[in-house]
């Protein structure tokens, strides 16, 4: 059997994915960001066709159900770019959504996820490709454990990796603790996102160690840690022999994050310059490859 990827235009080969922004939104929308939706499909395309001019193959979309994720679009976007897309099911932290949505799907959340990855997310016939979860700040409320018990649930009746929103990249050794620990779920099928958000070396390497894949994304946003110490703590999970965990994206959830083009535009040659070009492409291209066919 040869893996491969659950795109919204259908099953691709790992080894035809290409360059991969491993963690990234074409369309979002929350009551926290008001007036700041990714909801605009000509916005969309121009994000797309830039990262496919600079080499780029695979956008993987983490926005979950009940977001803004403009489903029925991405099979035209995809196929008008010629850049391959992953779409999300799953649950945000609950701030993210009305009282009224949470007990809609309380009761069925883990056939709710099931059925987006194996049947397609609503009329659209897109199927999911991955299941998005959320953390807290330094810790788990009672609405991620449960989210995190019904993504393990997923996981474990279709294999789908499991990504994890860390607010603020805190809270790393609790959702493995939860996911991995008590719940089963194999580390190399758990992605801990914005890793790059909090610079604590020590963590990534435990994460590391555990067998975690490592996402770094949301690159240039002036009030986080990001660009500046990612070299270095890319470099630092690399030379202790962790480079195949190491993942790459562009988060763009605001119209003024510089996204997936910068990714490639601006990230990608300075991480050259501290990793070089062969460990890089490693990061980009075959090491989510790995994780996200499955």
């Amino acid at each position: 059997m040869v893996s491969a990827a659950h795109t919204v235009l259908g099953e691709v080969p790992a080894d035809r994915l290409g360059v991969i922004d491993a963690h990234d939104h074409l369309f979002i929308r929350s009551p926290l960001l008001p007036g700041q939706e990714l909801d605009d499909v000509e916005d969309a395309a121009a994000r797309l066709a830039g990262f496919g001019a600079l080499g780029g193959g695979t956008v993987v979309q983490w926005t979950p159900y009940g977001m803004g994720r403009r489903v029925a679009e991405l099979p035209t976007l995809s196929r008008e770019s010629g850049v391959h897309i992953v779409a999300a099911t799953g649950l945000h932290q609950a701030a993210h959504y009305s009282g009224e949505l949470l007990d809609s799907v309380r009761d069925r959340l883990a056939e709710l996820f099931v059925g987006e990855l194996t049947e397609g997310i609503g009329d659209t016939g897109v199927r999911a490709g991955l299941i998005k979860v959320a953390g807290g700040f330094h810790g788990l409320d009672e609405h991620a454990e449960f989210t995190m018990r019904a993504a393990a649930e997923a996981h474990h009746r279709t294999g789908a990796p499991i990504a994890v929103h860390l607010e603020l990249g805190t809270g790393v050794l609790d959702v493995l603790d939860l996911l991995c620990g008590e719940l089963g779920v194999p580390p190399g099928s758990v992605i801990l996102g914005h890793l790059n958000r909090s610079p604590d070396f020590a963590v990534h390497r435990l994460a590391a160690e555990a067998g975690a894949n490592l996402a770094f994304d949301g690159p240039s946003r002036a009030n986080h840690a990001t660009d500046w110490r990612m070299p270095d703590a890319l470099r630092a999970l690399a030379d202790a022999g962790f480079a195949d965990r190491l993942l790459l994206g562009g988060d763009t959830v605001t119209p003024d994050t510089p996204g997936m083009p910068y990714l490639l535009r601006r990230v990608r040659p300075s991480l050259e310059l501290a990793l070089g070009k062969g460990m890089l492409e490693q990061i980009l291209v075959a090491n989510p490859a790995r994780v996200y066919a499955w």
